[in-house]
């Protein structure tokens, strides 16, 4: 079968069903993300009516048709799982229809839409003013071609093969992180907890000099943000030498979490604003064991709960040195650390495994239109 050149309208449909029965909650509430793909919804749900959210169920795409402010990018997923899910009304959800069926396979129209040449073309044909958007005419006026569906199908299978094994590494990923949880669950049920003051030292050292020039932030998932160059009037900001702490002494609207971070990398600025200390005795108390309970959850809530103020609350040096936490031999410290230290290794051999799956797409479907252009 020769390749076949034509737009997706007749192919796809729009879908509209809704959660009227209510039979889909909270749990089953997804977004979609421009990495194409499901992620849990970060708009709070307290008393919003669910029943009137689309449904997306197996084998259906979703998208996010404001392609404003997205990095050049279109927010889409397509629903792999056997399970179905609830999205906004802001969402447009989409499925092959019968006639569809016949000639493209959804896995492979997904593989067209996971390469960096869709979002630019969805951006470029994206329409409006004060926000732009990508309808699904937009959508629907998109032209393909079309190899034959048993040339889809091997291509296909190929992708599915290699996202079988990163899933099968992420699930080891998910079990080193379990470890490390179930190891400072534990000590926190069998030890009793400490007060870290006597191990911390604050410090409030400005770059009066403009020596340093790499400033960063901290993000509330406990990271340093991306790098950016020292202005010129920044001589009040903090230096944050390599083996500090740095925070954002203000929680409010932060997420319920507090940004601190410790700092591995070379020595930066943060704004005046923040807090910056560093343990004073690593023979005690392993700085990244520190940041390990940091990490946790439980620590965002107790940091929200003792922050004070009017306007603004802050969570002040004081109110860290409060902080209390089981504190095992050094010995037991660094081991925990060492499996924390394989887990994030993992994690990021498993991100650049996702990123290498993703560069794969282009390549699949010049692969498959190659071999469909073949004359027999």
């Amino acid at each position: 079968m020769a390749l076949t050149k034509r737009t997706l309208k007749g192919l796809i449909e729009l879908s509209d069903a809704r959660n009227y029965d209510g039979i889909y909650g909270e749990d089953d509430v997804i977004g979609v993300s421009t990495a194409k793909t499901v992620i849990p919804t970060k708009a709070n749900l307290d008393g919003v009516n669910l029943k009137n959210y689309k449904l997306f169920p197996p084998k259906y795409f979703a998208f996010v048709a404001d392609t404003s402010r997205r990095g050049d990018k279109i927010a889409l997923a397509y629903n792999d799982s056997e399970r179905t899910y609830i999205v906004s009304t802001w969402y447009l959800v989409f499925r092959i229809s019968d006639l569809g069926e016949k000639t493209l396979l959804p896995e492979y129209l997904f593989l067209f839409f996971n390469r960096t040449e869709f979002d630019r073309y969805a951006r470029a044909n994206s329409w409006g003013s004060a926000r732009e958007y990508f309808w699904f005419e937009d959508m629907e006026a998109i032209e393909i071609t079309l190899p034959s569906v048993e040339i889809q199908q091997k291509f296909v299978d190929v992708y599915k093969a290699m996202l079988a094994n990163q899933k099968c590494y992420e699930s080891g990923l998910s079990d080193l992180k379990l470890t490390c949880d179930a190891y400072i669950e534990d000590l926190r049920r069998k030890m009793p907890c400490e007060k870290i003051g006597p191990y911390i030292q604050e410090f409030d050292e400005r770059n009066s000099d403009l020596a340093i020039k790499l400033a960063q932030g901290v993000t509330n998932n406990k990271e340093f943000a991306t790098p950016k160059q020292v202005s010129d009037n920044a001589k009040a900001a903090k230096i944050v030498r390599t083996g500090q702490f740095a925070y954002n002494r203000a929680t409010t609207r932060n997420g319920e979490k507090i940004s601190i971070a410790y700092r591995t990398g070379p020595d930066c600025v943060v704004s005046s604003a923040y807090g910056v200390f560093e343990i004073t005795d690593k023979n005690k108390l392993n700085p990244e064991y520190l940041q390990m309970w940091f990490n946790r959850s439980e620590f965002d809530r107790y940091a929200r709960y003792m922050s004070k103020g009017s306007a603004h609350e802050f969570f002040e040096f004081s109110d860290m040195k409060d902080v209390s936490i089981p504190i095992p031999d050094i010995h037991v410290q660094n081991c925990i650390v060492d499996i924390y230290h394989c887990f994030i290794k993992r994690k990021e051999i498993n991100e650049r495994l996702k990123a290498q799956i993703k560069d794969l797409c282009p390549i699949l479907i010049r692969g498959s239109l190659q071999e469909g252009g073949k004359t027999p």
